[in-house]
């Protein structure tokens, strides 16, 4: 079976983690941990950059930041990962789920606006597959109402809006290191903070509510606990293995780009008869070649695709079940807008293999998926 996923390793991986062990140093923050957040500063232009142990992670030090209180709601897409929605939950918010553009699959700033009310917070975007949501309609709505913007950058590494790094354009963002992404630690995540607003509670939540990080840089001359946190930091074996793939990400990068336009030249012909709808990058963006997803004409049409494929030997795959029709959405949720974008486009969305190394498949896999296609 050719596999969906593979995780990379560059080869330095190995090396660093032996180092770190010879450091003494194997909890957060120490120095494979500064040289990642020392990489994310210089390469995003963060004001404050903080390694966590996932992604979910650096969304729940948001809802934190924001000291979102029960009742509070915070508009999102429901086309993404739980956690989008988790992180807000968790601290009593309500999310309000609104429907996606049908080129991008991100969140249709057209019908945010419709959705604010006067318990509205925040607006939670996602930038999928690395493709930037329309990041500057979006600043000027929430200008406009008094919210914060968080970017669930999750699939959006080396990924840009008008030249600006996804994550730093709204007040926070938050970055996944986990396997299926680009830039890998196994599980692991970032929070970025745009400006120096939220960096200093930041880097305290981060270290369960304690100011122990100004205290080992003895700005204190003790610490102790002066705000609500929890242990967001991952240890220093996952930083070392994180930094090596920082130090390959330019490399990394081409590498899936050249898969993803191999994808994507293949995939021009199948589009102009019909059979399926291509990916759309606006001119205004640079992706990472996070994915390669492509829209069939049904949900059945999907499931065949995805099956006849599997009897060739190579794995395909759906992606999410919307959030406003799953369980909890729709005990902890609600609609802001209509979702028969996210409902439709839901059910006929595959992913196809992408991962370094499936070059030498892909061949096999293009030939299998004609021969789906073309019955």
């Amino acid at each position: 079976m050719i596999p969906f996923n593979k995780p990379f390793m560059t080869g330095q991986e190995l090396v660093n983690i032996t180092h770190a062990h010879a450091n003494g140093h194997l909890s957060g923050d120490g120095p494979f941990t500064k040289q990642c957040h020392a990489w994310l500063n210089q390469r995003t232009g963060a004001s404050a950059s903080l390694l966590t142990h996932s992604c979910t992670a650096a969304l729940e030090m948001s809802a934190l930041l924001l000291d979102l209180q029960a009742g509070d709601e915070v508009i999102m897409p429901s086309y993404t990962f739980v956690s989008t929605s988790n992180a807000f939950v968790l601290r009593g918010a309500i999310p309000v789920f609104v429907d996606i553009r049908k080129d991008t699959l991100n969140i249709d700033e057209a019908l945010i606006e419709a959705a604010i009310t006067p318990r509205t917070k925040a607006i939670c975007v996602v930038h999928y597959a690395g493709v930037a949501c329309e990041m500057d309609e979006i600043l000027a709505i929430a200008e406009r109402h008094g919210l914060a913007v968080v970017e669930d950058a999750a699939q959006g590494i080396m990924s840009t809006y008008k030249g600006r790094p996804l994550g730093t354009i709204g007040d926070l963002g938050a970055l996944s290191f986990h396997e299926t992404k680009n830039i890998i630690s196994g599980e692991g995540g970032a929070l970025l903070c745009r400006d120096h607003v939220y960096a200093e509670r930041a880097e305290i939540v981060r270290e369960k509510g304690t100011n122990r990080s100004r205290f080992f840089r003895g700005q204190v001359d003790k610490y102790t606990w002066v705000d609500v946190g929890s242990s967001f930091l991952p240890g220093e074996i996952t930083a070392a293995f994180l930094a090596a793939q920082m130090d390959a990400a330019e490399d990394i990068t081409a590498r899936r780009l050249a898969i993803w336009e191999r994808y994507h030249a293949w995939a021009a012909l199948h589009e102009a008869a019909g059979r399926l709808i291509r990916p759309t990058i606006p001119a205004h963006t640079t992706h990472n070649a996070h994915m390669y997803y492509m829209l069939l004409p049904s949900l059945d049409a999907r499931t065949h695709f995805i099956q006849s494929l599997r009897e060739q030997g190579v794995q395909a795959v759906f992606h999410y079940i919307p959030l406003h029709s799953s369980p909890a959405g729709l005990s902890h949720g609600r609609t802001g807008s209509s979702m028969q974008v996210t409902d439709e486009l839901s059910e006929r969305l595959v992913r196809m293999p992408l991962w370094i190394g499936v070059e030498q498949h892909l061949d096999a896999i293009l030939a299998a998926a004609d021969r789906v296609l073309m019955g």
